[in-house]
């Protein structure tokens, strides 16, 4: 049990220590440590064109690999982020964005959440406002009818001799 404890724990250290494996490769990499730290931040926004659910900093494809060098070489021109965020747009669409601009080709991509939540709490304030109320007897307590009292009082005599029995 000792054992199996220490290796649980040696794997979890070696997790834990482990540095986070970028796909960046070292001759993609800047000279000027603020310029490179834009240019992951950059690359942290852009989606992978293979991959589509990484960005281009997490994938190892040949494409962002490409998309990191041409973030890189706009920013050593001198460009700002808008302007290389901009200029990959008009390239690749406004798809290359992990997160899409607010703008009246991306409005239904924005609104339709929001709405679809709305729409759902309505709906179901309005099922709960449909559905009946408890009855009245099963909150007050049930009134009988002298009738419905002597007919109830001649099945309970009826059944105790049964229930004695058993």
């Amino acid at each position: 049990m000792r054992k199996a404890l220490a290796v649980c724990a040696l794997v979890v250290a070696v997790l834990l220590g482990a540095p986070a494996a970028f796909a960046v490769q070292p001759d993609e990499i800047m000279a000027d440590s603020a310029k490179e730290a834009r240019a992951r931040e950059l690359s942290r926004e852009l989606r992978c064109m293979v991959c589509q659910n990484q960005s281009i900093d997490d994938s190892e494809a040949p494409l962002a690999r490409d998309l990191r060098i041409l973030v890189r070489e706009r920013i050593a021109a001198g460009d700002s982020d808008r302007q290389v965020i901009d200029f990959l747009v008009a390239r690749y669409g406004e798809f290359v964005l992990l997160k899409p601009r607010f703008n009246p080709h991306t409005l239904l991509l924005w609104l339709v959440p929001p709405l679809v939540l709305v729409g759902g709490g309505v709906a179901l304030w309005r099922l709960g406002r449909r559905r009946p109320a408890a009855p009245a007897a099963a909150t007050t307590g049930a009134h009988l009818t002298p009738e419905e009292e002597s007919r109830l009082a001649a099945l309970m005599s009826e059944e105790a001799p049964e229930e004695r029995r058993t």
